[in-house]
């Protein structure tokens, strides 16, 4: 009698046999024997064939191709290894060299190549160069990449932060609103850029204070940085543009609402000899925090 759950067991058996196999045939393709034997078997050869190409015996082949050889060949035989098989000149004796090496270093050699290729990779991004390194090390993936490329830097090291430029885009007006303009510049790039450290965001940029509005906090000549990453909150100090005559101001906001429940926005000067302008919600077409200022100490009062 036919025994079902016998013969789905038996076939069962023979695919994770032969899962195994091509696991382990898959794996050895990456060692010289594997790389023999798949080139052998794609050229239509046997053993005997190739083995009387190359002056050998059949057995020391086949001990070869398995991997049962404690050491690969000698270069004479690979040498007439490659002529027989078609390979490149000095290319089995390559692998043969890579699979003679210690496998802590074969490890340390694989893994410094794989991070260089994704330091090739990040500085050939297509978006900017700089925010692919900034997001890198915010990750901490930087830190890696580098530990990785030279195994020997203390653990304990820290990796110093490289001060991101930021674009000046134009002068800001710390008094009434004038006119806005960006100079025509595409968006990360002016004529004049300023170095701070420990921003995070790509699109962050100064502005250089106009006016005395916001003494005795800001002067003129400040380069106040605003970013648009940042979450502005009723009291902050931000670079405001106004709709519909693309106008700009650096003022302290404040949101408010009026009887009417129509939302508000003050914009406060902080130097007292100035009154605060109150604009309507819809006429803000944009809010960007202040993180920091830049000044120079010789232009000090």
């Amino acid at each position: 009698m036919f025994d079902d759950n016998a013969h789905r067991g038996g076939v069962a058996a023979g695919c994770l046999r032969s899962q195994r196999r091509a696991a382990i045939d898959a794996s050895n393709l990456i060692r010289l024997g594997g790389v023999i034997r798949e080139r052998r078997l794609r050229l239509g050869l046997s053993l005997a064939e190739v083995a009387e190409r190359v002056s050998c015996g059949k057995s020391t082949l086949s001990e070869i191709e398995t991997g049962a050889r404690e050491r690969p060949p000698g270069a004479d035989v690979l040498v007439r290894l490659e002529a027989a098989l078609g390979f490149e000149s000095g290319q089995l004796i390559e692998i043969a060299n890579w699979e003679s090496t210690p496998e802590p270093v074969r490890r340390r050699v694989t893994t410094s190549r794989q991070a260089a290729l994704r330091l090739r990779e990040l500085l050939a991004s297509k978006q900017s160069r700089h925010d692919a390194l900034d997001r890198a090390f915010d990750t901490g993936e930087l830190r890696r990449l580098v530990e990785s490329l030279d195994p020997t830097l203390p653990k304990g090291i820290e990796l110093v932060e490289v001060p991101r430029e930021l674009p000046v885009i134009n002068k800001v007006k710390a008094g009434y609103p004038t006119e806005f303009t960006d100079l025509g510049y595409p968006a990360r790039v002016a004529d004049e850029y300023v170095r701070v450290p420990d921003i995070d965001d790509a699109d962050a940029f100064g502005a250089r204070v106009v006016g005395d509005s916001m003494e005795p906090e800001y002067r003129e000549g400040d380069v106040v940085v605003f970013s648009p990453k940042a979450d502005v909150v009723s009291g902050m100090d931000c670079f405001v543009r106004l709709e519909p005559d693309h106008e700009s101001t650096f003022k302290r906001v404040y949101f408010e609402t009026d009887a009417l429940g129509n939302e508000l926005i003050r914009l406060q000067p902080l130097n007292s000899a100035y009154p605060p302008v109150v604009v309507p919600r819809e006429r803000v077409a944009g809010l960007y925090s202040g993180v920091s200022v830049v000044r120079s100490l010789s232009g000090r009062r």
